[in-house]
């Protein structure tokens, strides 16, 4: 019987074995050992020609801009790049890697709270796109930058509008209390100010109204927004913006068929099945924009525009799967009610993958679906509780505070064993991104199924000498 994370050619059970892109994750394993990161090139590509499929919808041409901040190992910025998708960055870091991952300048764009002097002048050098700048003060840094370097660089001043989204408190980036961008009023007076500046080509607005949205109205509405602020600046400054970044989080389906999933509130549920296509979303955004035009008799702003967007999560979160294996085993009695003197047991599995992995399962409370890779196929309906290795009480993978917002157990198959390998499913974004060696732990190695379906090591598994690489 198909599963309903089940994805034809993609995740799939053979001979009860989780496969993706027809490998089975056992064997890898049993090449590379656990904690171990798989990612699909061919899964990548789907979402990134799903994406673009939103040019087919407006009447201006589309830029997608991969957020590498969601996974930027080498290996996936080449598969993206190759996929004939465009970067945002968020460092001169990132910066650094996706020139070295083969990205032409034209093709990045720079966004950041917080830019150092050498990053902008990394950036400008490398004549990127675009610097998305976050506030008047850092606009005046990168005209100071481009004016001693002689250069003349782009730059999209980022907007922060009160556009509120029901996805996780933490992942909101479009209102007042939000540290990104800059007051509209700001962004006029910014226009105003460097309208004749020699060395900025003041070409954009942008806007990002967060991760994991579970509706499309707020692009609507934040398209809406930035249409409105554009007219008024090309009405008071004469300036005609050639670009809009209308910013990424378009959502993934976490719990698709998750029974787990049915402890959740209904707002954290919706959240985190959302499924919206984004082509959909823009196509909806884009009518009310050509409306809104259409009614300030504005439709010659929308001639010769660039739409940009920034998508990370939906490119990349269900393109990767992380391996685990369980190392050690117990039973604790619980108690059923206060009431009562009646006990439970729980069965506890402790696995090698910690929020060292995982850390938004910690700062988020964030879920990932985990099913048997080596039994995918045999009712998982048995109830565990589920850790990790790390020597820290909030190395687990439920809401250790009780407050209900992950469910205190995972359904597996009963009887599962020392060594037997779990597999998290949409796991590839902010995961191994935010990883970290804590605890002494060594960051996993990385393969990449490749568009031909053949395994490829992108990275390995850290040593001891990588634990101290960089200690004196």
């Amino acid at each position: 019987m198909t599963q309903p994370w089940e994805i034809e050619t993609f995740l799939e059970i053979r001979n009860n074995q989780l496969h993706v892109d027809g490998v089975s994750a056992i064997d890898l394993v049993n090449d590379h050992a656990t904690p171990l990161f798989i990612f699909s090139e061919k899964r990548i590509r789907h979402n990134i020609t799903r994406l673009k499929r939103a040019a087919d919808v407006i009447d201006c041409p589309l830029k997608v801009c991969y957020a590498a901040k969601a996974m930027s190992t080498m290996g996936i910025l080449r598969a993206v790049k190759e996929a004939g998708c465009d970067i945002e960055v968020n460092s001169g870091g990132e910066l650094w890697k996706a020139l070295k991952a083969g990205f032409a300048g034209e093709q990045i764009i720079f966004n950041g709270t917080s830019k150092e002097i050498w990053e902008l002048e990394a950036a400008i050098s490398a004549n990127i796109y675009a610097i998305q700048v976050d506030s008047p003060l850092e606009l005046a840094l990168i005209d100071e930058t481009a004016q001693r370097l002689n250069k003349k660089i782009r730059v999209s001043l980022r907007l922060v509008p009160e556009i509120e989204s029901a996805t996780h408190h933490g992942l909101q980036t479009a209102l007042l209390t939000s540290k990104f961008g800059m007051m509209p009023d700001e962004a006029l007076e910014c226009f105003r100010q460097y309208k004749d500046s020699q060395n900025l080509d003041l070409a954009g607005i942008h806007l990002h109204i967060g991760s994991q949205n579970p509706s499309s109205a707020g692009y609507s509405e934040a398209f809406e927004i930035l249409f409105l602020n554009l007219h008024k600046i090309y009405a008071e400054t004469g300036i005609k913006l050639s670009h809009i970044n209308l910013g990424g989080g378009f959502p993934i389906n976490y719990i698709a068929g998750d029974e787990s999933a049915e402890t959740f509130s209904e707002e954290r549920k919706e959240m985190f099945s959302a499924d919206f296509d984004p082509a959909d979303a823009i196509e909806n955004a884009w009518r009310t924009v050509k409306r809104a035009a259409e009614n300030s008799n504005a439709l010659h702003l929308l001639d010769d525009l660039e739409l940009l967007l920034e998508p990370g999560r939906s490119i990349i979160a269900d393109a990767g799967v992380l391996l685990t294996s369980v190392r050690n085993i117990k039973l604790r009695p619980v108690q059923t009610s206060a009431a009562s003197d009646q006990r439970s047991i729980d069965h506890w599995l402790l696995t090698d993958a910690g929020f060292n992995l995982t850390l938004s399962m910690v700062t988020y409370q964030w879920y990932y679906h985990l099913i048997s890779a080596a039994r995918a196929g045999d009712e998982h309906r048995f109830p565990y509780k589920l850790a990790g290795p790390l020597c820290d009480g909030g190395d687990v993978y439920f809401d250790i505070e009780g407050a209900g917002r992950l469910p205190d157990h995972r359904p597996l198959p009963e009887n599962v064993q020392v060594g037997e390998v779990l597999a998290m499913l949409n796991c590839g974004a902010y995961t191994m991104s935010q990883a970290s060696q804590y605890n002494g732990r060594f960051l996993p190695a990385i393969v990449l199924i490749d568009y031909d379906g053949k395994p490829k090591l992108i990275r390995k598994c850290d040593t001891f000498e990588d634990l101290v690489a960089n200690d004196l």
